[in-house]
């Protein structure tokens, strides 16, 4: 007798194992390799800090000299590196999925400048003073990347069409442009000082490197990450298209203004304490795509983990590679970032 074939049930049912396998490995594999970039970047800077002394200070047994090196200086930053990864990754991932546009990118969209022109009105307004940053300069970056957000969303909605993707990022790249013409002018007004802080903040460097600005940081992500994942199904049936989304039952437009606030939230809590950093949203979707798919229940928890990869080696390599000075974090983002871009705009077919 021949073999027995397998029904076409059965073959799904493998074929759904395989992938549950394959992703769940996928996902374990970025989890160990964040975990190796940590430790890579404690062990990274001007005071070498060997494995067993990075784990014997985190077990209460080092010296005050190593205590402020790692803890006091390297290790929030680290942390927060990885968390603004994280956001920002995740911010990216939603704007793709609601404008169904893999190009899109809280950074190229123009919310990220909404959020820096807060900044710069800011610094106009009450100076550099820490203290007063550390509260208000993630819900006054809200506000400006929020309205950037709702403005683009008026400009790009069309009564009884609703929110036409493509017009969403063509009005997006022209209030980007727009604000960085405003802020331009709002330049020329700061003092010495005051522009030092700004270059800082503009050239993506994470300014907020102590545990406050963490735990300024923190809470935003814990509320928002989970929402985002309650949301995955929806994100997925709203990459279908408007017509079979409402055809199921979704409420499309608003949805799609829920999901949008939401990843303003996160781009716009992420840069007031990292600075204005781009393409963090556009590389890590795009390489978590290509590894498991397009389903965002995998996709979301994949791309936070490769945003926090991305980030946590970027500013490790901007605090070693021209020790004892450091270049911004932004900057090395935007050496791989603005070449990966041009690639995908240039074997992109729409």
């Amino acid at each position: 007798m021949g073999a027995v074939v397998p029904s076409p049930p059965h073959q799904a049912q493998r074929y759904k194992r395989r992938l549950l396998i394959r992703n769940t490995v996928i996902v374990a594999s970025f989890a160990l390799v964040l975990l190796a970039a940590l430790a890579l970047s404690m062990n990274s800077g001007y005071t070498r800090l060997l494995p067993g002394d990075i784990v014997r200070i985190l077990l209460g047994g080092g010296t005050r000299q190593e205590n402020l090196v790692l803890l006091d200086f390297r290790l929030p930053r680290i942390v927060l590196s990885s968390l603004v990864g994280m956001g920002l990754a995740c911010s990216g991932c939603i704007i793709q999925g609601i404008s169904r546009n893999g190009l899109a990118d809280p950074g190229i969209l123009g919310i990220n400048a909404g959020a820096g022109l807060m900044v710069i009105l800011y610094v106009l307004l009450f100076g550099t003073t820490s203290f007063l940053a550390l509260f208000t300069l993630p819900f006054l970056a809200l506000v400006g990347a929020g309205a950037a957000a709702v403005v683009i969303y008026l400009i790009a909605f069309k009564r009884g069409e609703g929110v036409a993707p493509i017009r969403l990022i063509i009005s997006g790249l022209a209030m980007q442009a727009g604000i960085v013409a405003l802020t331009t002018l709002l330049v020329v007004k700061l003092d010495e000082t005051q522009f030092d802080f700004w270059a800082t903040w503009e050239a993506g460097s994470i300014w907020g490197s102590n545990w406050k600005f963490v735990l300024t940081l923190l809470p935003w992500l814990l509320v928002l990450l989970p929402y985002v994942l309650s949301k995955a199904r929806t994100l997925d049936i709203l990459n279908m298209g408007d017509d079979t989304a409402s055809g199921l039952g979704v409420p499309v437009e608003r949805e799609r203004r829920r999901l949008l606030a939401v990843s303003v939230a996160l781009a716009a809590t992420c840069v007031a304490v990292s600075g204005s950093i781009s393409f963090v949203g556009l590389i890590a979707p795009h390489l978590a795509r290509r590894l498991v798919g397009p389903r965002h229940a995998i996709l979301l928890p994949t791309c936070a983990l490769a945003g926090a990869v991305l980030l946590t080696v970027a500013d490790t390599i901007s605090r070693v590679a021209f020790q004892p000075s450091e270049i911004p974090t932004g900057i090395v983002v935007a050496v791989v970032g603005a070449p990966y871009f041009l690639y995908l705009l240039a074997t992109s077919r729409q």
